[in-house]
């Protein structure tokens, strides 16, 4: 007896060395990351801690004051009168125990206590008889050093209420959906019934929470509480973010170690671009399109403001990033082939290219570009063919650069999904048979805003990139004005239509193979916005076009960029000069045409191609022929063909002179490795190939004119 006496008067004297009310709060860590805007807005909350469920401190100020009422009157009745331990609550406990009706008496800041120290958690479901003398001694250093509101609030933050959820303010979300200070008091029955058992079944705690209610009001009625009980601890607790705007970006910058990041995103217009990309999708149900995304960047900065990667936010797909996914780029890829074949000097934007069905021989067969509305509308200038989106020219085009020096532009300007070489894309690459991502597309789409120089679109506000010039500023110029011509455009879209909104802006449509993908892309002064309609399954869409598809949403979203503000034509940089063109025989409209400093032509007269722009087009570079086994040898033939004649020039085989540079020649095949090449009048080589014959090997080499 005398020592258990000096133990307890040891307990209520010696001085705590326990943690600051501060230290803990500091400490207390949500499993949740939150994504801010570029004006500290809170635009997502993400889960990033799968061990536990804990949301940010709750002050107690900030609780109902229903909650903390019931939980004090619950779990420590005298709570504001004791210092740390209630002595009469003991021996209540003590001698219930002797009866063999064992129940706690622990305060609330012997509760506490436990939690800040490993040594005092419980140990096979109870404590040991120095375990419980240990937590009455922190309890009482604990009551020295912190205030009983401190005591009180620390109780709420730390206890676990159901499952994995701990604290109060997380557990009034993932049970009630509710913020902790709009608790009712059969809301607050409960949670108070919860500490007793966490993960008891709804009527267990509805029952403990009426026993509680009808100790200090025995007319209470329990057929509300058991309803709740049901209805509220039924289902598994899950917090639902409270808010939920950007979850691609979330998950790229949020961690268990980076829980904080204020991003580049505009909060508004990532909700609006959010929202109109929904509607679109209604609007376009019936049409089988179920997916779209949305990126609008700043010109200047490359910072991103909206990110969309995946409208729908459905279930079957709703990991699906649409701005990362790689598509086929269809007609968006045309702008940066027309300028490199203008920054070459090859083409003005007056230049006439013949719209007209053609026939070429690749590796892979024989390819035959069509147009979108399987028309064809004869000589075309640039400006019209690059604008109206026609197909044949553009195949023209790169007819005359080669696919390999097309793709190494691509390449140059980010396009990382554009990994073969030109020979595995053949000239179908000018129709945009590559796969490319909207992230990809739209900042090189704000390459040529930007005069030509590329840097990375970034989240960090205020970042300082380095760019590199990868396009020629005065032919990128160019090729922005032809984007922004309405008139140019008419020709295949007609006037009224999404593409033309009230200030500048130059955009360009691309729909792929079977309608699976639909772009519009387009820039104006300050921004660049980028969307994609399409089905995440890669199922086909009914009948949609850039214009009916995707424009829409570009433009709404563009409208919302300039209600504010105003948006300029940007002004011709140096290098560029205007003229007025007149076309040989009225083939279009005499008007005034951008030229790069000295191209410039006045009058357009309707004449072949130079030779000088003549390139092999069969075979391609490093072909393999095999000869037929099945066929006779004198009926086969390999046809050298040139993408253009060159008058007074001739065909080249293995350095022999064989064939006038102004025909297509058939030639019988030989086994073995040969050079091809095509020289001008004067000797000048305009193009070589090498390329491979296999097979049984003919009787002898025969050359003939085809006319």
């Amino acid at each position: 007896m005398v020592r258990l006496t000096c133990l307890i008067l040891w307990l209520l004297t010696s001085a705590a060395n326990a943690l600051t009310f501060e230290e803990v709060k500091r400490h207390h860590v949500s499993t949740e990351a939150y994504l801010y805007d570029r004006n500290g807005e809170v635009i997502h909350q993400m889960r990033v801690d799968m061990k536990a469920r804990r949301l940010p401190w709750v002050a107690l100020t900030d609780l109902s004051p229903k909650v903390v009422e019931t939980i004090v009157r619950a779990e420590d009745k005298r709570f504001f009168e004791h210092a740390g331990v209630d002595w009469l609550a003991l021996g209540d406990a003590a001698w219930d125990g002797i009866r063999g009706k064992p129940r706690g008496a622990s305060t609330l800041s012997m509760q506490v206590a436990a939690m800040l120290n490993a040594d005092l958690k419980l140990r096979g479901g109870r404590r040991t008889l120095g375990q419980k003398w240990d937590q009455i001694k922190a309890a009482r250093d604990l009551e020295k050093t912190w205030s009983k509101r401190q005591i009180l609030e620390a109780y709420l933050n730390l206890s676990t209420f159901r499952g994995e959820v701990q604290g109060v303010a997380a557990a009034t979300q993932a049970i009630f959906r509710k913020h902790p200070n709009g608790l009712n008091e059969s809301e607050a029955l409960l949670l108070a019934a919860l500490l007793r058992g966490p993960n008891a079944q709804p009527p267990m705690v509805a029952k403990r929470a009426c026993m509680l209610v009808r100790a200090s009001n025995p007319k209470h009625a329990c057929a509300g509480i058991e309803t709740l009980a049901m209805d509220s601890l039924t289902p598994v607790p899950n917090i639902m973010p409270s808010v939920a705007l950007a979850p691609h970006v979330a998950r790229q910058l949020l961690s268990s170690a980076v829980r904080e990041v204020r991003s580049t995103l505009d909060g508004g217009l990532q909700g609006y671009a959010t929202e109109a990309a929904r509607r679109t999708l209604r609007e376009l149900s019936v049409q089988n399109v179920a997916d779209a995304a949305v990126l609008v960047v700043d010109n200047a900065s490359g910072e991103v403001l909206a990110y969309v990667g995946n409208a729908a936010g459905n279930d079957r797909s709703r990991f699906v990033d649409g701005i990362r996914a790689a598509r086929q780029a269809g007609s968006t890829l045309k702008p940066f082939l027309y300028e490199l074949v203008l920054e070459k000097h090859l083409l003005t934007a007056a230049s006439l290219l013949e719209d007209s069905p053609v026939n070429l021989v690749t590796p892979g067969g024989l390819y035959v570009p069509q147009n979108y509305d399987k028309d064809f509308h004869g000589l075309v200038s640039v400006r019209n063919a690059l604008s109206s989106s026609m197909n044949v020219p553009a195949v023209r085009v790169l007819t005359l650069l080669g696919p390999d020096a097309f793709v190494d532009r691509l390449r140059a300007l980010g396009f990382d999904h554009v990994n073969r070489d030109g020979d595995y894309y053949g000239y179908s690459l000018a129709l945009g048979s590559a796969e490319v991502t909207l992230w990809e597309l739209v900042n090189a789409y704000r390459t040529l805003a930007n005069a030509g120089r590329r840097s990375p679109l970034t989240f960090v506000l205020g970042a300082k990139l380095k760019g590199d010039k990868v396009l020629e500023r005065a032919s990128s110029w160019i090729v922005t004005d032809i984007l922004a011509d309405p008139l140019a455009r008419s020709l295949s879209f007609g006037l009224d239509t999404p593409l033309n909104p009230r200030y500048w802006a130059a955009v360009k449509t691309g729909t792929s193979k079977d309608m699976r993908d639909n772009w519009c892309v387009g820039l104006s002064a300050r921004y660049t916005v980028g969307v994609w309609v399409g089905n995440f399954d890669g199922s086909s869409m009914w009948d949609v076009s850039g214009v009916t598809g995707a424009a829409p949403l570009w433009q709404d979203v563009m409208n919302y960029l300039h209600h504010t503000h105003t948006n300029g034509k940007p002004q011709p940089p140096p290098g560029v000069e205007q003229v007025a063109v007149i076309f040989e025989g009225d083939l279009e409209p005499t008007r005034m045409e951008w030229f790069l400093t000295g191209t410039a032509e006045t009058y357009i007269a309707t004449k072949p191609r130079s030779a000088q722009r003549a390139r092999i087009v069969y075979p391609a570079p490093g072909q393999i022929i095999a000869v037929d086994p099945d066929i006779p040898e004198d009926q086969q033939r390999v046809l050298f063909q040139a993408s253009a004649q060159v008058a007074g020039g001739a065909w080249r085989l293995d350095e022999q002179v064989f064939g006038d540079g102004s025909d297509i020649l058939a030639w019988e095949p030989q086994v073995g490795r040969h050079v091809l090449s095509l020289h001008q009048a004067d000797g000048n080589e305009l193009d070589r190939v090498e390329f491979q014959v296999r097979g049984v090997k003919a009787r002898k080499q025969q050359t003939r004119t085809v006319q």
